[in-house]
């Protein structure tokens, strides 16, 4: 198999990076995408310290492992959102919370991404994967009424301040991959041809495609890819379970914790839900994507040793190189 099938270490970071590591050896995972907290991964060191860079090569070399992304989703989550509060503090790196002014917060969270892009670049890995935060997430119900000249300026505030941050992974060259996500700029489909459009489609910024945010809000998948093909920069792979139909349960979540079954969808265990697998990799394969797959396990029903064990197994069932270039020759028509 030409890509590699790697585990995210976002919901792992409450274990040292070394045992990390070697679960996800004993698991039969190809690498990690390390994210930028707990002691997984410091960027201000790394972008500045070659011998931790080599440290942290040395643990993943231990165990048979290597790395094509590292991610920042949470501090760059402040670079963008509006209102700051506790919620940031329990998330952002201590010195991108500071004192808790919120703009000085937002100016230290970008300043987190530019040394995120310089790490990567040290680390030798080419994508940076993460969240950009979003001014006008908060609108997102559109009631009160909210005029098109305020939707508009989010996506200017938007490119204000990211286009600064993509200068630098521009300079170390390193691509910025934004994960569609709830409470992202780009958060379904058009608000992502958005967000695109606010940045005039620069080449350092691309998208981190995950099939269960879409999913439950309702937007093909396959056809995001398909579309998107061109700035499909990162994979994550999880799954989603909508449990809607039984005239309860709506896609918002009614602000009911993770697995609550009176959610209208959940987060599970990948080949457990609703994610059309197989037309996703063979879109994958369609559109050229030859990176990695990177598993990200978040499934609150399941015991995650378990899951993200069988979560390997499940994607390497489905996972199948697209066709070789003598197989599509004997079979080319005029």
């Amino acid at each position: 198999m030409s890509r590699p099938v790697t585990l995210f270490t976002g919901q792992w970071a409450d274990l040292p990076f070394e045992e990390v590591c070697r679960l996800a050896s004993s698991w039969g995972y190809d690498g990690l995408e390390i994210a930028c907290w707990g002691d997984h991964l410091d960027v201000r060191r790394a972008a500045t310290d070659a011998s931790y860079v080599a440290e942290k090569r040395a643990t993943l070399k231990r165990h048979g492992l290597d790395v094509w992304a590292i991610s920042n989703h949470l501090n760059g989550q402040a670079v963008c959102d509006d209102p700051i509060d506790d919620r940031h503090k329990s998330i952002v790196n201590s010195r991108v919370w500071g004192d808790g002014e919120p703009e000085g917060v937002r100016r230290r969270a970008a300043e987190e991404m530019t040394h995120t892009a310089r790490a990567a670049a040290a680390f030798g890995v080419s994508t940076v994967v993460g969240f950009s935060g979003s001014s006008i997430w908060k609108y997102v119900a559109m009631f009160p009424p909210v005029s098109d000249e305020t939707i508009q300026a989010g996506y200017r505030d938007f490119a204000d301040r990211w286009n600064p941050i993509l200068d630098v992974f521009d300079e170390v060259g390193v691509r910025f991959a934004l994960e569609v996500h709830p409470s992202e700029i780009a958060y379904d489909y058009w608000s992502t041809a958005a967000a695109l459009e606010a940045v005039e489609h620069r080449e350092a910024f691309g998208l981190n495609w995950d099939p269960s945010h879409m999913v439950w809000q309702d937007i093909d998948p396959v056809g995001f890819l398909w579309d998107f093909k061109d700035r499909i920069y990162h994979v994550d792979c999880k799954d989603t379970r909508r449990r809607t139909g039984n005239g309860r349960n709506g896609r918002l979540s009614s602000h009911l914790p993770w697995g609550d079954p009176r959610r209208g969808w959940d987060f599970v265990s990948c080949g457990n839900g609703d994610v059309p697998w197989q037309d996703c990799f063979r879109t994958l394969n369609a559109i050229g994507y030859d990176g990695p797959i990177s598993i990200e396990w978040e499934d609150a029903g399941m015991d995650r040793l378990r899951g993200a064990a069988e979560a390997v197994t499940f994607v390497r069932s489905q996972l199948f190189d697209p066709p070789s270039a003598a197989f599509d020759a004997a079979f080319a028509t005029d």
